[in-house]
């Protein structure tokens, strides 16, 4: 089976979809056949994976999404794409990779399956100033949605946000995986962590991995935090990550008074060193209404690490308050409530972890070996002509483009026709063909 992936993050750029679209891709190609990743071009980034990578034109909006954004209609990408020949195309993005990928379908005729991972919207009102211009792209994003053959999401309550954003399709829910497994980590890392950053034997250590961004419940845990503090307990809180508010929540931890409590360690690379602070860390904290299904609740999972969320979030499904997490309201009193209880009781924490571990971990193996699984049945009913999804706005747009592709094609393949067949034509005629060849080739580059 050949898939080709598509998302608009990918390496250097770390999230947890671009962490999904790197263990597809691998996991395609070691056990199920081929895969091959489209994504914007970085500048600078050189790609070593045991996949092809195809990079594709891009301009920086890291500002305002935090991720570069890509032109789809790449004559270039779309060519090695179409050569890769692939059997089932899967967006994980409904922006530019999704228009690729519509383009791709329209090309090669192969079906379509996209997944829903993020809540898109809360990045558009962010990106967006313009408060009239919300609904009119969120629209326009759902439709984009809509195009695909398949739908699927990562959990329940991504569904629910999806249908409340008002797509009315079917989908089918699709749990991701993660990649840290639940062997213990390597006690020298766990070490030279607490050297490196001085953490005091006894004392609790909270964690947040991710981007840093406000949304992601930041401030709720930096306040919960000044009133764990003014009660007397001590502690260290790690941030594992860089974003767009990483200074601001530096100054708000400084205004807070517990800057010298707080560890910002920037992003981590290296699998082992992450699953290190996963495992030396007594609890995670993610009171965020904003994730859907994050893995980094299932990568703290794996190293027997609970986490702290909010009740009735997206984040906190499959998660039973006091069995294998915590759920809070969203607000920073009962953060401190929930820590302050806690901290108190360690064996309870202990437990918890053992529970979460065994409840909500989910491996990449196992999640990619649902999702080929899954393939196979699209591909089934598409041969059988069962599939047939709606025309939706750009649709015919994006027919346009890919004719057009196809009929630039088909010139070049003419032209490099001509031109081998007046090869070794002598003459001023001769030469006359070949530099007209050498105008074309010329022209159809720089559409490239």
């Amino acid at each position: 089976m050949k898939v080709c992936l598509a998302n608009d993050s990918f390496p250097p750029l770390l999230d947890g979809v671009s962490n999904t679209v790197v263990n597809y891709a691998a996991i395609i190609e070691q056990k199920y056949g081929s895969a091959i990743v489209a994504t914007p071009r970085y500048p600078g980034v050189k790609d070593n994976y045991p996949f092809e990578v195809v990079r594709y034109a891009s301009f920086n909006t890291t500002k305002m999404v935090g991720y570069r954004a890509g032109y789809p209609f790449s004559h270039n990408a779309m060519r090695r794409l179409e050569a890769f020949g692939p059997d089932i195309i899967h967006s994980h993005c409904p922006m530019a990779s999704n228009f690729l990928c519509r383009e791709l379908r329209s090309i090669t005729g192969v079906p379509l399956v996209f997944t829903y991972h993020t809540k898109f919207d809360t990045d558009i009102k962010r990106a967006i100033k313009l408060k009239f211009i919300h609904e009119p792209a969120i629209r326009e994003v759902v439709r984009s949605i809509e195009a695909a053959d398949e739908v699927w999401v990562v959990n329940r309550g991504a569904g629910e946000n999806l249908r409340s954003l008002g797509y009315s399709g079917d989908y089918i829910v699709m749990p991701n995986g993660v990649d840290i497994d639940k062997s213990p980590a390597d006690p020298e890392i766990i070490d030279r962590i607490n050297r490196k950053h001085r953490i005091p034997e006894g004392v609790p250590v909270f964690l947040f991995v991710g981007r840093v961004i406000w949304y992601k419940g930041l401030r709720i845990i930096l306040d919960g935090l000044r009133g764990l503090k003014d009660m007397g307990q001590n502690f260290r809180m790690i941030i594992v990550g860089k974003g767009d508010d990483l200074e601001d929540v530096k100054n708000y931890t400084k205004d807070k008074g517990i800057f010298e409590d707080c560890i910002f360690t920037g992003a981590i690379y290296d699998r082992a060193e992450l699953k290190a602070y996963y495992s030396r860390a007594d609890l995670f904290l993610l009171p965020s209404v904003f994730d859907n299904n994050p893995l980094v609740v299932k990568e703290a999972a794996a190293c027997r690490t609970p986490s702290v969320l909010i009740r009735g979030s997206s984040a906190a499904e499959g998660v039973v308050d006091g069995y294998n997490g915590v759920l809070i309201s969203e607000s920073a009193g009962d953060m401190t409530r929930a820590l302050a209880a806690l901290c108190a009781d360690r064996e309870k924490i202990r437990q918890l972890g053992e529970r979460a571990a065994e409840d909500l971990y989910i491996s990449w193996e196992d999640s990619v070996a649902h999702a080929v699984a899954r393939y196979q049945q699209v591909l089934e009913n598409h041969k059988a002509g069962k599939i047939q999804h709606p025309r939706v706005k750009y649709d015919r747009m994006i027919d346009m483009i890919g004719s057009t592709y196809k009929a630039l094609v088909r010139a070049r393949l003419v032209s490099e026709g001509v031109a081998e067949q007046f090869k070794e034509v002598p003459g001023e005629f001769g030469a006359w063909v070949r530099k007209l060849y050498g105008n074309i080739k010329d022209r159809f580059d720089r559409y490239q």
